[in-house]
């Protein structure tokens, strides 16, 4: 029987966390240097990564911040390279940073574009993350990849067909890439329902909160660090048996206006 110190146990492991300067990228850097990994906070805005990798630092772990913006190649090759040159390797990818129209992607007006982007976004840019990171991993003996995805894949809601459409894509996309890289590398997917993020709570009101929280048995609506928590769950050895699997956190409800 494994020890339960192991069963968390992320100590000499390397992390990179796109879009991890704030929100849930920050609040999952954070926990997984609470267990001992090392960091690597890749953001397109290069001044916040810098700060979080210095509070990340200060939890005793080694944090440095890369210039990243997912959407080009040559930035995604060298957040590859310099983590390895740097750090020695790569254990852990969370695949965190995207974006997208939703709500707003009215087929009747929106461009085709736009409906790319989101793919370009949310699924080819994390596709290419992994077959970079992939040789890695299984040379270190050790691989763990989570997506965020969202509960925008499994919803059904107007003007959300491109958004919603990438992130059920990279539901599947997660579960097709497990038979591609175990036995060594597992890859997983959460999807945050509602989270108090600084772009939700710019939009958030009182009587919006309550709509959400009508079918939402945890009368509450997320936490970054209930995201980080499981995307912990699925980075440590905890998990060693689950890939391919997306797991929602979302107070055990669905949080939409209607």
């Amino acid at each position: 029987m494994r020890d339960k110190q192991d069963l968390f146990n992320l100590k000499g492991k390397v992390a990179i966390v796109t879009g991890g300067a704030s929100g849930i990228g920050k609040a999952t850097a954070a926990i997984l240097a609470q267990h001992g990994a090392n960091i690597v906070i890749a953001d397109i805005d290069i001044e916040s990564a810098k700060k979080t990798a210095k509070e990340i630092g200060e939890l005793g772990v080694k944090a440095i911040p890369i210039s990243c913006n997912v959407l080009r190649d040559e930035d995604l090759v060298n957040l590859v390279e310099t983590t390895v040159n740097e750090l020695g390797g790569i254990h852990i990818l969370i695949n965190n940073a995207g974006g997208g129209g939703g709500g707003k992607e009215n087929p009747f007006s929106t461009s085709l574009d736009n409906i790319r982007r989101d793919y370009e976004f949310n699924v080819f840019s994390g596709w290419r993350l992994c077959q970079l990171v992939v040789p890695h991993m299984q040379e270190a003996g050790y691989g763990s990849i989570v997506f965020t995805t969202s509960m925008s894949s499994i919803n059904k809601s107007p003007n959300m067909s491109g958004y919603g459409g990438s992130k059920a894509a990279v539901n599947h996309t997660v579960a097709n890439l497990a038979q591609d890289f175990g036995p060594v590398v597992r890859i997983n997917a959460v999807g945050p329902g509602a989270t108090r993020t600084e772009a939700l709570e710019s939009v958030l009101t009182p009587e919006i909160e309550e709509k959400m929280l009508a079918h939402t048995p945890i009368k509450r609506l997320g936490k970054v660090e209930d995201i980080a928590g499981a995307m912990l769950y699925f980075a440590a050895p905890i998990s060693e048996w689950v890939s391919g699997q997306t797991l929602f956190v979302n107070g055990g409800g669905v949080q939409t206006l209607d």
